[in-house]
């Protein structure tokens, strides 16, 4: 007997439908599974005859053939576990085919018969074309976030079989948790001093402006950079739902809601290519810059990571996706996310103060790990020196997050009027045309390109970054002063750095 079951499978963040059929018939005993199942998708064949022997449900002492459709599709993880188990429970006869008409099943399965969640939730449910889909009960709030599937819980596999054999009814789905409040971002009135500093951060959050700051150890670049998420606005719907597929595709769900918060990555300089970009050789899986999607992505010690890593950023620091190809599968996933960056001006960090400890060679070799590709994408690149005495100890109050955010979310809304989400997203004929330049900005702009201070590309970023100071000042015209303070915010970090420590 034949039986076709549907679920899905996910690659990368995107989910697919798979129709799994069963086929159980007379003939030597045997399990096979056929249709390009990867390593924990095979192992299926065990933990189903596992779940269902501890169930107390018969096993079909017959030949059983499970086929994976479409075939030329990879099927990753153990999703599946719960459509091949119905399967084979109706292509046995234990179940009547109207039971589970207009039903699509997702689910792992334990030894002891429990329905397990996976990963990429949300993604699966919109891959499947089904009346009502069945979850574990721990993924049934996440998988009710997109509305357009009813949605049914099942807590193991025997109590299923009773309710699709008419003997008992659907369970209640579990209450839905209180989700707790988000931690307070770190204020911004908590730093002293560092005027430049701050203002660049304000830039940065405003118009999407990726930033480098460069300055010795207890200079408060880490501290600043931790502030930058609180001045962001909360992510609107499109966004929203985009970040919380990524977190759930990577098992990383922050609750049963969509993300609003936008996220905060900082992995550790030793992080390789793979978890900086995502990929892996059987499942792919989101990289720390996918999970910081419309977020803010901080990379400290930005001259310990290796340069291959850092060299893997241009690309998506650029088109906004990483494109991961491998023989069998090809995965886009969204990276579009504020880079921010600290590092040291030199190995012992004091290249600024006359006491510099390294050698020539060895600044020369700590400066190459940062390629001139990579820095030039950076909008925004500032020193930042220890803050003065008197302002660390006895400075005046500074300005909270809220207050800076409110002018950060007025520039955003000027962005959006411009069809984007942000200053730094604009491009060509759109930057031409929100970024008038009146003669004195034209003439300061002409003399940077002359002196060779900067690249085809640096004159776009320029241009976006006074764009955005305009904006936080409340000007529709950008002129020179604008262009000049973009420029000074656009420091020639390592030859200043070479310069003093010699």
């Amino acid at each position: 007997m034949l039986a076709r079951i549907p679920s899905a499978t996910l690659l990368g963040i995107d989910g697919h439908a798979v129709d799994v059929e069963v086929h159980v018939a007379v003939g030597l005993p045997g399990f096979t599974i056929v249709g390009l199942p990867d390593r924990s998708c095979r192992e299926s064949r065990d933990r189903v005859r596992a779940a269902l022997v501890t169930a107390g449900i018969g096993w079909p002492n017959k030949r059983i053939t499970v086929n994976l459709a479409p075939s030329g599709l990879r099927k990753v993880g153990a999703g599946l576990d719960l459509a091949i188990a119905i399967g084979i429970l109706v292509a046995g006869g234990e179940l009547p085919a109207s039971a589970i008409d207009g039903l699509g099943f997702v689910g792992e399965l334990g030894l002891d018969g429990s329905i397990r969640p996976v990963p990429g939730v949300l993604s699966l449910v919109d891959a499947i074309d089904c009346r009502a889909l069945v979850v574990a009960p721990s993924a049934y709030h996440e998988a009710r976030l997109l509305g357009c599937r009813k949605i049914l819980v099942g807590r193991s596999i025997s109590e299923l079989v009773q309710v699709l054999q008419g003997l008992a009814p659907w369970p209640e789905p579990p209450p839905k948790p209180e989700q707790p409040p988000p931690p307070r971002p770190p204020d911004l009135a908590d730093v002293r001093g560092q005027p430049v500093a701050r203002f660049a951060l304000e830039v940065a959050a405003a118009g999407h402006h990726h930033l480098l700051l460069v300055g010795p150890p207890g200079a408060g670049k880490t501290m600043l950079a931790r502030r930058l998420p609180g001045l962001l606005p909360e992510l609107d719907d499109d966004h929203a739902l985009e970040t919380t597929r990524i977190h759930s595709a990577a098992g990383a769900s922050r609750g049963s809601g969509l993300c609003r918060v936008p996220p905060y990555r900082s992995p550790h300089h030793g992080a390789s290519a793979a978890s900086l970009v995502g990929g892996g050789s059987g499942a792919i899986r989101p990289g720390e810059i996918s999970l910081a999607h419309a977020g803010v992505l901080f990379l400290d010690e930005l001259g310990e990571f290796q340069p291959s890593v850092l060299d893997a950023l241009r690309q998506p620091l650029e088109e906004g996706v990483v494109r991961v190809a491998r023989a069998t599968m090809r995965v886009v996933l969204p990276a579009r996310f504020l880079l921010v960056a600290a590092m040291n001006p030199c190995p012992c960090g004091e290249g600024w103060f006359g006491s510099c400890r390294c050698s020539p060679a060895a600044r020369a070799r700590y400066r190459r790990r940062i390629s001139g590709p990579l820095l030039d994408r950076f909008d925004l690149r500032i020193e930042v020196t220890r803050p003065d005495v008197d302002q660390l100890l006895r400075g005046t109050a500074e300005e909270s997050t809220a207050t800076v955010a409110a002018r950060v979310g007025h520039a955003r809304e000027l962005a959006r009027a411009r069809q984007v989400r942000a200053n730094g997203e604009l491009r060509g004929r759109a930057l031409d045309e929100a970024t008038q330049l009146t003669d004195g900005a034209t003439a300061v702009l002409e003399a940077a390109l002359r002196s060779g201070r900067l690249s085809a590309r640096g004159v776009d970023r320029i241009k976006s970054v006074a764009r955005t100071i305009a904006d936080l000042r409340g000007v529709g015209e950008v002129d020179a002063e604008h262009i000049a303070l973009a420029i000074s915010l656009r420091a020639d970090v390592f030859r200043e750095s070479e310069r003093v420590a010699c």
